[in-house]
């Protein structure tokens, strides 16, 4: 039973580091960036979103070799390999000599960051049937605080240099690298083990089963635009602020540490109350205009105050997501509910490959001195639309869904 917990433990801190990974550069990458180059505020979100970008690249190509492997040669191998790496990642950006270093870490870190699949697989192997919700359940909420202490940790820590927090990180992944290696036991059992197989570690077969489901598919697009949408806050935030309100790495991981905050508050307690009250669809029309509203306010406001005022209906946007895809397992056999989940993974992954220099690159269109027009909001006002888009391409199949309920 103990040595249960002391594995249930480090899958949440293994968890919680990655998610942290991702974080804890967001405040500090401008300053970051500039420190490397020449580059001005407006060039450099380009490079930031291109550096987000590869490390999505790598999460969609490793996450189905990683979870292979871990058949093959044991989860326990592969989360030490994977802490292993991403310890050494954070100490290549904090030894980088110039902007390429930050690739290559951006690549070490993605295909290490992986290891969320074989965290998943470790509690499934582990668990009793009475427990395994709960441990799931915890596995959840270690991706959830990672996003509130990973940015939070990255603009204190930056206020002493920018490299401080990797040095920081760093140490904490390899403590829990050496912990796991002496305390934690494999969890696959050799008879459980299989070979490993690059036909079935395919990133895009899941996309094109789920595809085949009619009834969902504008449910899919319209989901995709959305977290396409999200990277103006996601990637462009760091960059945005720094450019329209002179905020130091400290003020912008509070902010971004404060939108984790209400969005925890949103999904844990706001969402489920809203659904029992007025339904599925009604909150997903909810939260897309308050999506839209939130995003549409962040590019027109003008005192740094306003940012925590905007952020309360921007949070409220989170009544769409969950309740979204409870609709489309609402109309996926069950048999097919793991593919499904698996398709949204990879939706959201894609998505990460491309928001991320789509928005940075209006963002430098419109913050580039040499242009005419001055507007650092542009990227939200884009992300504005696609918000309001989504709710018409879901209007169609979410009616068609109402009809059949009244029937």
């Amino acid at each position: 039973m103990k040595g249960k917990q002391a594995a249930v433990g480090f899958i949440f801190v293994t968890v919680l580091i990655d998610i942290m990974g991702i974080g804890i550069i967001i405040p500090i990458v401008p300053e970051l960036i500039q420190e490397l180059t020449d580059f001005s505020n407006s060039k450099s979100a380009f490079y930031g979103g291109l550096l987000a970008a590869t490390y999505a690249v790598m999460q969609l190509l490793f996450a189905p070799i990683l979870g292979g492997l871990s058949d093959n040669y044991g989860r326990r191998t592969l989360l030490l390999i994977s802490l292993f790496g991403l310890g050494l990642d954070y100490l290549v950006i904090v030894f980088a000599p110039t902007l390429a270093w930050l690739f290559v870490a951006r690549i070490i870190s993605g295909i290490c960051g992986s290891s969320f699949t074989v965290a998943n697989a470790y509690i499934a192997d582990i668990s009793e049937a009475k427990d395994r919700a709960k441990n799931f359940g915890m596995v959840g909420a270690a991706f959830g605080l990672g996003f509130i202490i990973g940015p939070t940790l990255g603009g204190v820590l930056g206020e002493f240099g920018t490299r401080v927090p990797f040095m920081v990180a760093a140490g904490i992944t390899l403590l829990n690298w050496l912990y796991g290696y002496f305390m934690v036991p494999e969890s696959l059992s050799a008879a459980n083990k299989r070979s490993f197989s690059w036909r079935r570690a395919n990133p895009i077969g899941t996309l094109k089963s789920i595809s085949s489901n009619k009834v969902i598919v504008p449910l899919l697009i319209s989901l995709f635009m959305i977290y396409v949408a999200s990277h103006a806050t996601q990637s462009n935030w760091s960059f945005y602020a720094k450019e329209k309100f002179a905020w130091t790495p400290l003020q912008i991981g509070l902010s971004l540490g404060f939108v984790g905050v209400m969005v925890a508050l949103v999904q844990g307690f706001i969402v489920p109350r809203v659904v029992k009250r007025f339904g599925e669809i009604k909150a997903v029309y909810t939260g897309f205009a308050f999506n839209a509203l939130g995003l549409t306010l962040f590019a027109l406001i003008s005192e740094p105050w306003m940012v925590y005022a905007v952020i309360v209906p921007f949070a409220l946007g989170g009544l769409a997501g969950p309740s979204l895809q409870s609709i489309m397992a609402g109309q996926t056999e069950a048999n097919a509910q793991g593919e499904l989940q698996g398709g949204l993974t990879q939706i959201m992954t894609l998505t990460a490959i491309i928001g991320p220099p789509l928005m940075t690159g209006v963002f430098r269109y419109y913050t580039d001195p040499a242009n005419e027009v001055y507007f650092p909001g542009a990227p939200f006002i884009l992300a504005a639309v696609l918000a309001l888009l989504s709710i018409l391409v879901a209007y169609r199949t979410l009616s068609v869904i109402v009809m059949k309920k009244h029937k």
